[in-house]
């Protein structure tokens, strides 16, 4: 089947993000003005104080405390701001509703997580009302702490059932999931091989491992590993004492193509065949690098197929073709200095119209729309 690339600015069904095309901007000569109205959902501050949202998720499937529709926020930092050492997700609703979905206690975890918990954007709700987040732990905020961490998997009622960790889950830093109910794969990328050994100089050492589960209804057992690959590697990774640490982020499918944000080299890459292939496609293919990519962070994939990034560095929302042009942009937060810098890093498409993008230097949710 032949796919008609409608772009975003234009679409009226689905998601509609009222990106106006750089190009037209530029051959026009004169300043377009794209017409979006951004919303703030709810505060993404849990009871305990803890900071820094990363991970952004909707939820599929209405089972124990989860609500279909609703939208799962993990957080990277305690009350006091320091990076790796948030143990909450909270569930807020459309309408804005916040609620706990879960407090992790790092000293009662059911199995290894080498350092402890630090919710990263590694966040997925399965069908079956799973979900799993990855940490990233430090014990003081700082990179010189940060430990690899491991996957946690929690039941519907945001109890922990167990984790997943080992010499391939080092640093989990994103992650997406292709969901088929009683099986689902897991891609996700790894920062920390080497990265805090060889600070603050540039390692090539990143990964991007693909998990394949078996998933269980919930009273008939745990997910299971079948089988743990790496897919991608080589990517550039360092630490960082204002982000913690900078490597491959964002991750999405589309079709049998992942496509990662290689944020250090400032490019959106592509890893072919990317559900079945037994070897890496290293650094993968570029699909588009620089122009109004600037340390891309979230990644997700629009209706129309395009590729959506939310800058790290200036607070812009990239849309891209996947044959790499860069076809608009939007601002979605001008605040800090330099404008924009650090406020922005998970994302998901809205179930309808519209995006969800967690806003880190307010601690909100909010909707572009």
């Amino acid at each position: 089947m032949t796919r008609t690339r409608i772009p975003v600015l234009v679409a009226s069904m689905a998601i509609a993000l009222a990106i106006m095309p750089m190009l037209a901007a530029a051959s026009s000569g004169t300043p377009i003005k794209p017409s979006f109205t951004i919303s703030t959902i709810a505060s993404t501050i849990p009871g305990n104080g803890d900071l820094n949202p990363y991970g952004t998720f909707v939820v599929p499937t209405t089972i124990g405390s989860l609500v279909q529709g609703d939208i799962l926020v993990s957080n990277f930092n305690n009350s006091a701001n320091l990076q790796g050492t948030g143990t909450t997700i909270v569930q807020i609703s459309p309408d804005g509703q916040q609620s706990l979905f879960a407090q992790i206690n790092p000293n009662g975890l059911p199995g290894p997580c080498p350092g402890g918990v630090g919710l990263t954007t590694a966040l997925v709700a399965l069908q079956r009302g799973w979900v799993i987040v990855g940490s990233l732990p430090t014990t003081d905020g700082t990179a010189a702490t940060a430990k690899p961490g491991c996957l946690i998997v929690l039941d519907s009622m945001g109890n922990v059932a167990e984790t997943f960790s080992g010499p391939l889950i080092n640093g989990p830093w994103d992650m997406t999931a292709l969901d088929k109910g009683s099986q689902a794969t897991l891609f996700v990328t790894n920062v920390l091989n080497g990265t805090v050994k060889k600070s603050p100089h540039v390692v090539n050492r990143g990964t991007v491992i693909r998990i394949n589960l078996s998933v269980p209804l919930q009273g008939h057992g745990m997910p299971h590993i079948m089988a743990m690959t790496i897919i991608g590697s080589g990517f550039s990774e360092r630490t960082d004492p204002v982000a913690l640490v900078i490597g491959p982020t964002g991750v999405a499918l589309e079709g049998s193509t992942l496509y990662v944000a290689d944020s250090l080299n400032n490019r959106i890459a592509a890893i072919p065949h990317a559900l079945t292939r037994q070897t890496t496609a290293y650094t993968g293919m570029d699909v588009s690098a620089n122009g109004a990519l600037n340390d891309p962070l979230g990644l997700t994939i629009a209706p129309n197929g395009d590729i959506l990034t939310i800058n790290g560095n200036d607070g812009y929302l990239v849309e891209t073709t996947p044959s790499g042009t860069q076809v608009g942009k939007v601002l979605l937060d001008n605040t800090g200095s330099p404008p924009g810098a650090g406020c922005l890093f998970g994302l998901a498409v809205a179930p309808g119209d519209g995006l969800y993008f967690v806003d880190d230097c307010d601690n909100t949710l909010k909707l572009l729309s």
